[in-house]
């Protein structure tokens, strides 16, 4: 760490002597809080992890995309790994927060704006998150090395197979893919959405079925996350795809988990993570049978 603290105060945007502050939360990379005299930024630290597909310049693409769509703060620096933003002044949403229906009704705005306007601003190549071909991909390294899941796998496959199959007819926007409770900041007049690690063009079902999976959606719940977001009832054709896109979510992240528990050289112990994601993958599946 003493070294990443060298390689953080040597560079170049700093105006005075910088204090560094751990900033705890992530899964993926080490965040910290920059304070330069007055100023406030944050600091995210990762490289590319191919295993999940996550490559970084597709992150800060969407990253500027989003500040110019007005979505999320700005990209002040972007070099060998570390990326510096304007740290927001916020509240960190929690599920609960995103379950109640006052702040869910300002939400639904925020998605609808990242899928309709940020292609808008994007630029460069842009990248694809496909969830049925990142399941594929991730039974394949882990059976690669070795997982003690392996029993599992072959009927996940099967699944993945199937929910592919009834996800479809699929829309396509510019989806963020990682709709987490803590990735909304709330700084009291308007929402911020953050860490694009896995953005990219994706059927908006994923976001819709991600943003209630992630945060424990009821049924009524979801019904007023779809009306609201499509602006009509939902009838069994789009209920059913929309259960496939969230069971898949599930699935994905079950996958990314026990994947990380091999793989990742963050100090988090996995292995809990791995267990809840599997119980929400198995309760979403059971209701998708039944759609």
């Amino acid at each position: 760490m003493t070294e990443l603290h060298s390689k953080i105060r040597a560079l170049p945007l700093w105006q005075n002597k910088i204090e560094i502050t751990p900033l705890s939360g992530g899964l993926t990379n080490l965040n910290f809080v920059i304070t330069d005299g007055d100023k406030k930024y944050v600091l995210r630290n990762g490289s590319d992890i191919p295993e999940h597909n996550l490559m970084r310049f597709g992150d800060l693409a969407a990253s500027r995309a989003a500040h110019l769509a007005g979505l999320s703060p700005k990209v002040h620096y972007a070099e060998n790994g570390m990326t510096v933003i304007d740290f927001i002044e916020s509240k960190t949403l929690s599920e609960a927060d995103v379950q109640d229906r006052n702040t869910l009704a300002r939400i639904i705005p925020l998605m609808q704006r990242c899928h309709r306007d940020i292609p808008q601003h994007f630029r460069g190549p842009a990248l694809i998150f496909w969830v049925f071909h990142a399941i594929r991909d991730y039974e394949k390294n882990l059976t690669e090395r070795g997982t003690g899941y392996a029993g599992l796998l072959p009927e996940y496959m099967e699944i993945n197979a199937a929910l592919e199959a009834a996800a479809k007819p699929f829309d396509i926007a510019f989806c963020h893919n990682d709709w987490l409770a803590a990735n909304i900041l709330d700084d009291g007049k308007r929402l911020w959405l953050i860490d694009w690690d896995y953005g990219g063009f994706n059927s908006p079902l994923f976001d819709l079925g991600g943003l209630a999976s992630n945060n424990s959606f009821d049924e009524a719940t979801e019904t007023f996350l779809l009306e609201t977001y499509f602006k009509t009832p939902v009838n069994a054709g789009l209920l059913r795809r929309y259960h496939a896109m969230k069971t898949a979510s599930l699935l994905r992240e079950v996958m990314w988990s026990m994947l990380s528990e091999l793989t990742s050289t963050l100090d988090i112990d996995y292995a809990p993570y791995t267990l809840e994601q599997i119980a929400r993958f198995e309760r979403a599946f059971d209701t998708f049978k039944q759609s």
